[in-house]
């Protein structure tokens, strides 16, 4: 990837072609739980030429299709089922005002939207504090028999039918339509449990012995025994109505700050840009950019779009699409990044990459592209809760039978029956694998890593070896001046002012890593005059007066200048260490040996010990001679090296390793790496390489830091770890639930907390992944 980051905030086109299929991204209305997902995914899979997965924590199809199925066929079959169904609209570009609880900085770039501004969820709570002002009295007065006073079930009644009524209508608007479909959801149970107490309750007001003037009524933690007539649920109906509300808006802002890092990741671009028009800037919506358009970048301003630097210098912070908290410096020829921060001095940037192509819409879409997919465990989990409901109805049925036959207690069956209608739930299941999903990718996009999808998560728990790249991953791939030799009598500044001067005026790679070093070191070069370029040999020219001759040293031998013994003795220890060797001499005498390699990232060590420490072997692999390879893998801590490997061969190599037993990573970042990264069992690509690579790659790392290749999978790790603690708790909690409930151990009112607080449980435990570092 030669540049990283965006322009205009954008997302993934709602509908793409790929080959022969085209994939439509839906947004579906009027989801409550995972059996409305299981339902609509199954509707939408019926369809011919039609694959579909729905997904209830970001409430989104993501669909293939067939060409002639259109998109309004989708939709009809969508409302068919009884929910809503829209194309996604691209994200608003207006700034936002900072984020408080919701929010989610990407390393300090772009607030989201306070969750509290939803109308949704302004809406749910309003219903939630009026259901809970008008429940509290009625659950004291039922529950406390001091406070219970002449009449006071009249009062619990005119409080809890608002309640029942009107607070739960979500749940009885949606039980309604999907009996209309012939379906059965979460829904139907709590309306099915709610209405039932409430209608014995106004049947033992009405026509039993539970309206009479000085009745009394307790309450118990397990199920009520005594007579029907005088029996009372007022407390559970509200109750529940009152605790599931309280667990759907605490489960809905949950989720919003699930997602708000990709929503922050959305918004980060600039609004407007100055281009220069005739030498005048101009100023336009960033959305008007193409490609090789010059435009003005002014101190503490954003880039607008993906472009190389032609003029000026500067300090550009990246944390918010790298994690990279210190500023890069920049110059002419760099690439800079769009939605990144101009800190330093102006810059004029011509645009390379704008709109879907840049980086941080490409961000935006791989990671939204994750949060969408299902892993294996996911599925299963699906299926569960797809014939999950129809299970409960018949065992809430059984329960009730069986408390008859066996006790001929109708308020008792009635009280184990409705607990088993309440309890049941299964969105904690359906929300265990998205929610972590979400809040791990999500953190993962600030801190410069793209992980592709769920299935990926599973391959990082049995990776054993990590193959790394030599040129590019652990090195810096360029070239850098590495040593200094002078010939007796000649100064060491002297040497790189006139070599480095003379080789400032080529483009070749050695050429201008020299020129580099020298000017680091020294400062300013001078000037040269006719120069001349000796294609394959070196460089001539005259600098400050004096004839230079720079290049192989076969260029120096050609010329008749002999290199002294320390000299040469120097060039052919570089030589055989792997390094270039490049001579020097003007007016007819060699002057000295400057030698040049590709030098090891700073982090490089670092790294490699950090993926030891994750259990990983780690192997070098590199087309380089071995002299070089051996060299580099000494300095970062590296035992095993394959060298002298040709591009093609790599993936052999991968395969051997996978042969031997070993789980792979491989870590790349050139075109002749995609193979390699497609054939391990897990492929990180450098996000600093090329495109070809970062497809490959089942994870992308922004930044061009091997030590974010441990971030990744550590990441990765946890992201796994969290989602197998959710399923262990949902699973775990609807099996134990469930008996207790038919067993008459659970008043349904601690049965409504605790079905409600269970999908609360499983939000706040994959939140904790927002803290990682």
């Amino acid at each position: 990837m030669t540049s990283t980051a965006a322009g205009p905030p954008v997302t993934a086109p709602a509908a793409t072609g790929t080959g022969a299929e085209i994939e439509t991204e839906l947004v579906i209305g009027g989801m409550t739980c995972t059996s409305c997902a299981a339902r609509v995914e199954k509707k939408l899979n019926r369809m011919d030429g039609v694959s579909a997965t729905v997904n209830y924590a970001t409430e989104k199809a993501r669909v293939r299709h067939a060409p002639e199925v259109s998109v309004a066929a989708l939709v009809a079959t969508v409302e068919r089922t009884g929910y809503t169904a829209e194309v996604p609209a691209p994200p608003d570009p207006e700034p936002e005002p900072d984020a408080g609880e919701d929010g989610v900085g990407a390393g300090g770039g772009g607030g989201v939207a306070r969750g509290e501004d939803d109308p949704e969820l302004l809406a749910l709570r309003q219903r939630l504090g009026i259901s809970a002002v008008l429940a509290l009295p009625v659950a004291l007065l039922s529950m406390v028999p001091s406070l219970q006073f002449d009449n006071w079930q009249w009062l619990s009644l005119t409080l809890a039918a608002p309640v029942v009524v009107w607070g739960g209508f979500p749940f009885h608007r949606a039980a309604f339509t999907n009996a209309r479909h012939a379906a059965a959801t979460m829904d139907t149970l709590v309306s099915l449990g709610t209405l039932a107490a409430f209608g014995w309750s106004v049947w033992a007001l009405f026509w039993g012995h539970a309206g009479m003037p000085g009745m009394r009524h307790g309450f118990s933690w397990t199920l009520s025994r005594g007579d029907a007539g005088s029996t009372l649920y007022l407390e559970v109906a509200a109750g529940v109505v009152t605790f599931l509300l309280l667990g759907r808006y605490l489960e809905a802002r949950a989720k919003r700050r699930a997602g708000a890092a990709l929503r922050a990741l959305l918004r980060l671009g600039a609004k407007d840009v100055a281009v220069l028009r005739g030498g005048r800037e101009v100023r336009v919506p960033v959305a008007e950019l193409k490609p090789g358009a010059l435009f003005v970048v002014r101190p503490g301003e954003k880039i607008a779009t993906d472009g190389v630097v032609t003029e000026g210098a500067s300090a550009v912070d990246a944390s918010m699409l790298t994690g990279e908290s210190v500023p890069v410096d920049v110059t002419v020829g760099d690439p800079v990044a769009g939605a990144t921060v101009n800190v330093g001095g102006r810059l004029v940037v011509e645009a390379t990459r704008v709109g879907e192509e840049t980086q941080l819409a490409r961000m935006a879409h791989l990671v939204e592209e994750a949060q969408n997919g299902k892993a294996a465990v996911q599925r299963l989990a699906d299926r569960i809760s797809a014939v999950f409901v129809p299970v409960v109805l018949l065992i809430a049925a059984g329960t009730l039978g069986a408390w008859l036959a066996v006790t001929g207690e109708p308020t008792a069956a009635f009280t184990a029956a409705v607990a088993v209608l309440i309890i049941a739930c299964p969105c904690a299941l359906g929300l265990a694998t998205p929610t972590a999903l979400m809040v791990g990718t999500g953190r993962g996009a600030q801190l410069g890593i793209l992980i592709k999808g769920p299935e990926v998560l599973e391959s990082t728990r049995r990776v054993d070896t990590v193959v790394l790249d030599k040129t590019g991953t652990v090195t810096t791939g360029r070239m850098s001046l590495a040593g200094v030799w002078t010939a007796e009598g000649t100064e060491e500044r002297e040497l790189l002012r006139l070599a480095g001067a003379l080789e400032d005026a080529s483009e070749h790679p050695v050429a201008r890593a020299l020129a580099a070093g020298a000017a680091e070191r020294i400062g300013t070069l001078p000037s040269p005059t006719d120069f001349e370029n000796l294609a394959g040999l070196g460089v001539r020219g005259t600098v400050e007066g004096r004839r230079v001759l720079v290049g192989r040293v076969r260029l120096l031998d050609q010329e008749g200048i002999a290199l002294p013994g320390s000299l040469e003795a120097a060039a052919r220890r570089a030589q055989e260490s792997g390094l270039t060797a490049v001579a020097v001499a003007w007016d007819g005498v060699a002057r000295g040996v400057l030698t040049v390699a590709d030098t090891v990232k700073e982090t490089s060590a670092e790294a490699v010990r950090e993926l030891r420490a994750l259990g990983l072997t780690p192997v070098l692999l590199t087309g380089d001679n071995r002299t070089v390879a051996e060299s580099v893998a000494r300095e970062v801590g590296i035992d095993e090296v394959i060298a002298e490997v040709l591009p093609e061969d790599k993936v052999a190599e991968v395969r051997r390793l996978r042969k031997a037993g070993r789980t792979v990573a491989m870590v790349g970042d050139g075109v002749n790496d995609a193979a390699a990264l497609a054939t391990a069992d897990l492929g990180l690509a450098m996000g600093t390489g090329t495109d070809a690579a970062i497809e490959a790659g089942d994870l992308t790392l922004v930044r061009g830091d091997l030590r974010v290749a441990a971030d990744a999978i550590r990441l990765a790790r946890r992201t796994l770890t969290t989602i197998r603690g959710n399923l262990c708790w949902a699973f775990g909690y609807n099996l134990a639930a469930l008996p207790l409930a038919a067993t008459g151990l659970l008043n349904p009112m601690i049965a409504g907390a605790a079905m409600a607080f269970s999908s609360v449980f499983v939000v706040g435990n994959s939140l904790r992944l927002r803290t990682f570092r």
